[in-house]
């Protein structure tokens, strides 16, 4: 009640200027940092907690529930950023080689991988080690007709972009599309390259074509 009373301007007429009498007070306060887009009681609030959040955090997990050291490992493990220089993309590529790898980054992966690649198995890899729904998305939650049950749901997941609109629009959703195709290019040359292979110009925008193609006939 005391911020609320704070971010007002009595001294307005809220018959003349309603939104200085109620935002007055918080306008006269506060400037828009230049680090963000807008500011807010909710961001300023999200601010002090990441403040509390650092601090517990960073505190000795001797004594800790489970949840709390996951939690605490993941905070570890994301400020250390030594170790993250030195692994490079070495964690990308484990993760690629437990979903069978990546046929544009791979010598081959007709012949020595898709005999025993099973895409059942893999999208539950996706979808159970990096929650990642791809072609099918498949989750628990509350059965809308007994609410004292749990049922499995299958829904479409997201797309690659926002919406189909960047798939199929002109103008900025174009040129958003252009950027999108030629970053799965960088990204698979990048991957080729960390794997000692060459980068093949043609082969990757031919077979990064066909990936976009295909993500475009699922948004349609």
């Amino acid at each position: 009640a005391a911020r609320i009373i704070q971010n007002m301007d009595p001294t307005a007429d809220p018959c003349k200027d309603f939104y200085q009498y109620a935002c007055g007070g918080w306008l006269n306060r506060h400037v828009i940092p230049e680090t963000s887009s807008r500011y807010s009681i909710f961001d300023i609030l999200r601010d002090e907690l990441e403040i509390i959040l650092k601090g517990v955090l960073e505190t000795s997990d001797q004594g800790d529930r489970e949840a709390f050291q996951k939690a605490k490992i993941l905070y570890k493990s994301c400020m250390n950023e030594s170790l993250i220089e030195q692994r490079d993309s070495l964690p990308l590529l484990e993760a690629l080689t437990m979903v069978g790898d990546w046929p544009v980054a791979s010598a081959d992966w007709n012949k020595t991988k898709e005999p025993n690649w099973n895409m059942e198995e893999k999208l539950s890899i996706m979808n159970s080690r990096f929650n990642k729904r791809v072609l099918i998305d498949m989750f628990v939650w509350n059965d809308d007709r007994d609410s004292s049950r749990h049922i499995i749901y299958i829904d479409q997941p997201s797309l690659g972009m926002p919406s189909r609109d960047y798939y199929f629009n002109g103008g900025n959703y174009q040129r958003v599309r252009e950027a999108y195709l030629q970053f799965m290019i960088t990204i698979a040359k990048m991957i080729r390259e960390d794997k000692n292979m060459s980068k093949e110009d043609s082969f990757v925008q031919e077979e990064m074509a066909k990936v976009m193609e295909l993500e475009t006939e699922i948004a349609n």
